[in-house]
């Protein structure tokens, strides 16, 4: 491989039918899903390597350059 070493965040949440699906926020558009923590961790780093092989240097450029800054709960009546 080669490349640079790059690291993302990424949210896991329960699928409601068991299982569990990983977006990744700085991606708009990068997830996948896993029976297993250990299976989603590896699905969505193969999802990120090919969702960076699919963009432009340009995108790259501007995708790289957006941070997480944090996840919170918020509560709303509904």
């Amino acid at each position: 491989m080669g490349g640079s070493v790059l690291e993302f965040s990424v949210v896991i949440l329960e699928d409601e039918t068991g299982g569990y699906v990983a977006l990744v926020p700085e991606l708009p558009g990068c997830h996948t899903q896993g029976d297993t923590l250990e299976e989603v961790m590896s699905n969505i780093k193969e999802a990120i390597e090919l969702y960076l092989e699919t963009i432009t240097p340009k995108e790259r450029e501007e995708l790289l350059a957006r941070k997480v800054v944090s996840v919170r709960r918020v509560r709303v009546v509904a």
